[in-house]
């Protein structure tokens, strides 16, 4: 039996969910159980407790509440705005820009966009992770519809520089959509001052409960997007089925709670990142990648040359770290952010991503990074 200290690190792809945060959802499972759309006193209740958690999370992006839609995650959110965007507007265009370091959320979405005759121009980044933006403004043409970019990556913690993005695109006359959900709570995201069309984000990254999420739909833009799943009328019909009245409320508290304390949170482990890659640079041979670039305050994407990824990651069965998206690290295949960054198969397949969170301490950071020296360097005189 493995009695060695376990230290949970990868926050970017689940986050526990704060006790305050299930202690308000408690009572919608038993006392205030009532279906948000049933017309009398416990489907009122429960509405109530809807248009709350909904003013708690427009209040986190700055946006009205009337323009947020509860979904079951960012996921399904993109392929609702995607597809809900593309049959609205189709008439006008049919091209769509994004970049290659997307999340396979809207990658697989932009592949089945495709099947669909749609032209989707895949932006190529730099070593650090950005784009071009002159790459981007010479891609808009006159079908150009959408651009799609995320805020923040989900793997090396890189922020594109949406502002400066909206204006480029609003310019020519083209929308502008991003996943943010891994931003939103790590630092303050402001949908009216970034002047986004349209975005998307989710609970469970931000210490609410996995299965409930946003998507964003800018009035002031006047942004429509037609009906692609149907049933009910609930959430104006873009997502109809029975709400998940528990989760969205949870939502709404993980909401208020991080408002209240991200600035302070993000200092914290901000300095615990940094005091990792600091420890971790003192391995020979290792890289960190976007590390030059404006990035996320709780995230690290460290390469190892010669290193062999399986054994590395085995081997630090006491740690809880990726080697990229959640949503694909079950998967043996070199992360598609850093193979677009560059790197080659091998030293993408030795790379970790290393993301703190509310938990994490000093003592963690000191545990993790001398486990990872120890690891690197007994794979190395293996391998000698």
């Amino acid at each position: 039996m493995n009695t060695k200290k376990k230290i949970y690190l990868d926050y970017n792809a689940t986050t526990p969910v704060d006790k305050r945060v299930v202690e308000v959802m408690l009572p919608y499972f038993t006392e205030n159980f009532g279906n948000a759309s049933s017309d009398h006193i416990f489907g009122w209740d429960a509405e109530e407790g809807i248009e709350f958690a909904r003013e708690q999370v427009s209040n986190l992006v700055n946006c009205k509440s009337t323009e947020i839609t509860f979904t079951s995650g960012a996921t399904e959110a993109a392929n609702l705005a995607l597809f809900g965007f593309c049959k609205k507007n189709s008439s006008k265009g049919k091209h769509i820009i994004t970049c290659k370091t997307e999340h396979k959320a809207i990658l697989d979405t932009m592949q089945a966009l495709e099947t669909d005759g749609f032209q989707i121009t895949y932006l190529d980044v730099d070593a650090e992770g950005n784009i071009d933006l002159e790459e981007l403004e010479r891609s808009i043409n006159s079908e150009t519809i959408l651009v799609c970019l995320m805020l923040a990556n989900n793997e090396t913690g890189l922020i594109h520089p949406l502002k400066q993005i909206a204006k480029i695109v609003h310019e020519k006359g083209v929308k502008l959509m991003s996943d943010i959900t891994q931003a939103v709570g790590k630092f303050p995201v402001d949908l009216i001052d970034l002047n986004l069309d349209l975005a998307i984000f989710s609970s469970h990254k931000l210490y609410g409960p996995k299965g409930v999420g946003a998507l964003y739909i800018n009035k002031k833009n006047k942004i429509e997007i037609d009906q692609t799943v149907f049933g009910g009328g609930q959430e104006k019909r873009m997502r109809p089925g029975t709400l998940n009245v528990p989760g969205i409320v949870g939502f709404g508290k993980a909401a208020d709670l991080i408002f209240s304390e991200m600035e302070e949170e993000s200092n914290r482990v901000s300095k615990l990142r940094d005091q990792l890659e600091a420890l971790l640079e003192e391995i020979e041979d290792v890289h960190i990648n976007s590390k030059k670039a404006n990035r996320l305050p709780n995230t690290t994407n460290v390469s190892f040359e010669n290193i062999d990824g399986n054994h590395l990651l085995r081997k630090l069965n006491n740690l809880a770290v990726s080697r990229g998206s959640a949503c694909t690290s079950n998967i043996v295949q070199p992360s598609h952010v850093l193979k677009a960054m560059g790197l080659s198969d091998e030293l993408a397949l030795s790379s970790l991503r290393i993301s703190l969170g509310r938990n994490t301490t000093h003592a963690d950071i000191e545990f993790a990074s001398q486990e990872i020296k120890n690891t690197v360097n007994q794979l190395k005189k293996a391998v000698i």
